[in-house]
């Protein structure tokens, strides 16, 4: 009578490892339950994803073993036989060192219940593969966790800059709150826009990352898009425009970096970037202007450039303040700049004493918040009266 054939040791080990899948995954979900403070917290459905990848790693394992177990598992076929069940959300649901942790277990698991088994004679080959599929399933994890993040950060960076350019065309409403806040954004106090030139030969990730460090460590919230040569970071938590300018000022490219002025929340941020972007065009203007420098500052170029918003600011609240306040002011003021900014010549004008003038000028610089004797500011305000007498609501000759 013929004798049946011996199967090879690997495969009789493997036969028996996959007799045995069932209650290996059974022990696996039980030890987690008891192991892993985090497993238990998980919903029901989750946890069931998490059986059926320890289940497809353990099949995968008694698959490479039979058919030979010395080469490495290709790393892309290995995640997608173990991870290619669950779905892509749940790399959001438990992080690396928890599938890590797992896939541990699991192994562990495998690895303790080989000599109840297989055969004594084919538990050292068994021990010694297993240890090895550990540390691919390992490499195969961290590949499917490395995948989702640059799908998520792609997917973020879209995201981010879609908020930015809504903001840029006053088209943010309150859902831009909730998908701002997708990125990490708080919505604490208020909100600037800074604009200057984007960096060469840096990468748009390491800028925005430099960005949301510095804006972190100050305390504040970062968004930013880079829209053609233009750096656009949006800051929140703002208290002051220029020194949370100055934060991330470094970080810009050459030229000028303007901020522009506060605003209340993220949706209503359009009103600072629309007078950031207008003082951007018009910075070349003030080559010798502060880096950064707020948009306010530079509201005689933006007024030149055409800005109709600069030309409104500069007439009510400059011009008309002025002419409110006292006929002699914005008279006093006129002459000032009509005789080449000379106290004696304007006051042998005006027939008042030098130190009148004097007393004059303090109370325009009082009431403006711009001096006449300052070259920058006297600029300003000589701007504010042309287009002051041009508006029509008030006519003032020297």
């Amino acid at each position: 009578m013929a004798r049946r054939p011996v199967p090879p040791p690997r495969s009789r080990a493997a036969d028996a490892l996959q007799r045995s899948t069932g209650s290996l995954s059974t022990t696996a979900m039980a030890r987690m339950e008891t192991d892993m403070a985090w497993f238990p917290e998980l919903s029901a459905e989750d946890r069931s994803w998490v059986g059926l990848i320890v289940q497809a790693g353990i099949r995968g394992f008694v698959d490479w073993f039979r058919q030979g177990g010395e080469q490495p598992a290709h790393g892309t076929a290995l995640a997608a036989s173990i991870f290619g069940a669950a779905p892509r959300a749940l790399a959001g649901v438990i992080n690396l060192q928890q599938t890590v942790d797992l896939v541990r277990l699991s192994i562990d698991v495998v690895e303790s219940n080989i000599d109840e088994l297989v055969d004594p004679e084919d538990a050292p080959h068994a021990h010694a593969a297993v240890l090895r599929y550990g540390r691919e399933v390992a490499f195969a994890t961290a590949e499917v966790y490395a995948r989702a993040a640059e799908v998520r950060g792609a997917w973020d960076a879209r995201l981010e800059a879609l908020i930015v350019d809504a903001v840029l065309r006053s088209e943010a409403d309150e859902s831009i709150l909730s998908r701002a806040s997708a990125l990490g954004w708080t919505a604490r106090g208020e909100v600037a826009v800074v604009l200057g030139a984007v960096p060469r030969q840096r990468t748009e990730t390491d800028i925005f990352d430099e960005v949301r460090r510095a804006a972190a460590t100050a305390g504040m919230d970062a968004l930013c898009a880079v829209q053609g040569e233009r750096l656009v970071v949006l800051l929140g938590g703002v208290t002051d425009t220029s020194a949370a300018a100055g934060v991330v000022v470094d970080l810009f490219g050459e030229g000028p970096v303007v901020v522009g002025p506060l605003a209340d929340d993220l949706p209503s941020a359009h009103a600072s970037a629309r007078a950031a972007l207008s003082a951007y065009r018009a910075a070349p203007g003030w080559p010798d202007a502060p880096r950064p420098v707020r948009s306010t500052d530079l509201l005689p170029e933006r007024a030149l450039a055409g800005d109709g918003h600069a030309r409104r600011h500069l007439v009510d609240d400059i011009y008309l303040p002025l002419l409110a306040a006292r006929g002699t002011l914005i008279e006093t003021v006129a002459a000032y700049f009509h005789h080449g900014t000379s106290i004696e010549a304007t006051a042998r004008s005006l027939f008042v004493h030098p130190n009148t003038v004097r007393y004059r000028l303090r109370q325009v610089a009082d009431l403006t918040g711009f001096s006449p004797s300052t070259p920058r500011d006297a600029f300003t305000l000589e701007i504010a009266l042309v287009l002051g007498r041009q508006s029509g609501r008030g006519e003032v000759t020297p």
